[in-house]
């Protein structure tokens, strides 16, 4: 029986050891073995209670964060980041209350634990029967019949070390911690900061509009060009021949799969803000971004956030002299699950609330979030005129499967995916169209690409669109974009950090003199 025990708990700390922090196929997962297995079993009874307190510890926070990385790649695309990861954790749990409802979100984590304290009280005995062992004959005997099994498993699956991933964690954390330094220092130092003249050009409202979850896939995956492109082909012909222009690219966003505020902070402050950590050292900086040098040209600045429900103190240190959030835009329907109201409703409103009426011209940020996931229901495209106070939209916000059925097919997601941003795009191309005879420049790009298995490509890159009149739109032949809507395929992507600047010397600008 004891020596039932001893390999009983040693399967336990063998499957913390061989737990992936990346996704891969259960059977290959426990056909791996970790070398650091019999040196743990060794060194348990002759360290003893010590011993088993640290090797407990350590064996819980390498299970906790391998299982980090599993749901960050999952969600994300990209491990977890202890330092500049932590806050997700609120917002993540926002979002499932939305899609999947507050009493599965309460039952889900009161499931997951009883899931953890199941398993920290198994490995807490694991560890507790190993370190007991006295090495009598019979435990030596134990641990050779061991050992062969392990040696067989690693033959079939493959040898697997924690050690170094556990240094490449540490690694991570160091390398973090350098780049908030970093980023502190580039953040204080601003070529721009003295300029003259920056958007002297602009005679006209510019909206910056973020169509969530907007990347090359819609050019570059089949199954969400064939429906995309013939959305931008319609819209280009129709722009056209109502006297715009349009230049389009690529851009290289700092993530993926999620926190689209990283990518607005990073197109408008002319920095590459990857994670939280940045973003934090950022704001706290006093650095001017595109709509603090927007209001020092004269413009009223704003930003029309439909995603935001609660106090978004951020906002006041990026510039913006008026924040409208949900609760500010007039919306009276039904929500879309997570999405509080469809984007037509939110440029309704934006032209309501920020455009008309005289004075200076506007320079406002608009976040668009019908494509936000979970990508259902999707609205459809009303005449402007019945929108009214958003009630028309309720029968489209009850209808078809609710998340909880839908994302239980990958393919269904993903038609979700592919149809959400197609209203997304209609939307935008017909208020341009609407505005076609007293245009504002439009700056319409896309925040990040889904989840590589929603989008089918695996890159980081977004579309971005100029829209408007040829004498200010034609200011980005010199930045790469190419005439039209639908860059020709290939096109190399800039990164987003550049796209500040850009705007700010192509528009206008004298720099100060050294």
């Amino acid at each position: 029986m004891t020596g039932l025990r001893l390999l009983a708990a040693a399967f336990v700390m063998h499957l913390v050891l061989i737990l992936p922090a990346a996704p891969m196929p259960v059977g290959q997962a426990l056909l791996r073995i970790a070398p650091e297995l019999p040196l743990i079993l060794l060194g348990l009874p002759l360290l003893g209670r010590v011993g088993r307190v640290a090797v407990f510890l350590a064996l819980s926070v390498l299970a906790v964060q391998k299982i980090a990385d599993l749901a960050m790649i999952a969600a994300l695309g990209r491990p977890f980041n202890i330092l500049a990861d932590m806050a997700l954790i609120g917002a993540g749990a926002d979002l499932l209350a939305q899609s999947l409802g507050m009493a599965r979100l309460l039952a889900g984590s009161a499931a997951l634990a009883v899931a953890v304290l199941a398993a920290g009280a198994a490995l807490w005995w694991a560890t507790g029967t190993w370190s007991r062992l006295a090495w009598r004959p019979a435990g030596r005997l134990v641990l050779l019949s061991v050992a062969p099994l392990l040696v067989l498993a690693g033959l079939g699956g493959g040898w697997t070390g924690n050690t170094p991933y556990a240094f490449a964690r540490v690694e991570l954390l160091r390398q973090t911690a350098q780049d908030l330094r970093q980023i502190r220092t580039l953040a204080a130092r601003d070529d721009l900061a003295g300029a003259t003249g920056l958007l002297a050009e602009i005679d006209r409202d510019v909206l910056v509009i973020f169509v969530e979850s907007y990347g090359r896939a819609s050019f570059d995956a089949p199954y969400h060009a064939e429906r995309h492109l013939g959305t931008l082909r319609r819209a280009q012909g129709q722009l056209a021949d109502a006297g715009l222009a349009m230049r389009s690219g690529f851009l290289t966003a700092p993530t993926q799969g999620g926190q689209s505020w990283l990518s607005h902070a990073t197109f408008a402050n002319g920095l590459w803000i990857a994670d939280q950590t940045r973003y934090g050292a950022v704001l706290a900086s006093g650095r001017q971004g595109l709509f603090h040098h927007a209001r020092r040209a004269g413009f009223r600045t704003a930003a029309v956030m439909p995603a935001i429900t609660r106090p978004w103190p951020d906002g006041e240190t990026m510039g913006f002299d008026r924040i409208l959030a949900a609760g500010d835009l007039g919306y009276r329907g039904q929500p879309f699950n997570w999405v509080t109201m469809p984007d037509q409703f939110t440029l309704a409103a934006t032209d309501r609330l920020l455009r008309g009426g005289g004075g200076p011209h506007l320079f406002a940020q608009v976040a668009l979030i019908s494509s936000h996931a979970p990508w259902v229901p999707v609205p459809r495209l009303l005449d402007w005129d019945r929108i009214g106070d958003g009630t028309v939209f309720d029968a489209m916000a009850q209808s078809g499967d609710p998340p909880e059925v839908v994302w239980r097919d990958r393919d269904r997601v993903r038609a979700a995916y592919r149809d959400a941003v197609d209203y997304s795009l209609s939307t935008v191309m017909d208020y341009a169209l609407r505005h076609a005879d007293d245009p504002p420049l439009l700056i319409v790009l896309g925040d990040h690409q889904p989840v590589p298995w929603v989008a089918q490509d695996d890159g980081p890159d977004t579309a971005i669109h100029l829209i408007g009149p040829a004498h200010l739109v034609d200011r980005a032949a010199d930045w790469g974009f190419a005439p039209g809507l639908i860059p020709p395929p290939g096109q190399q992507a800039l990164p987003m950090d550049r796209m500040r600047d850009l705007i700010l010397r192509g528009f206008g600008g004298r720099m100060p003199q050294s």
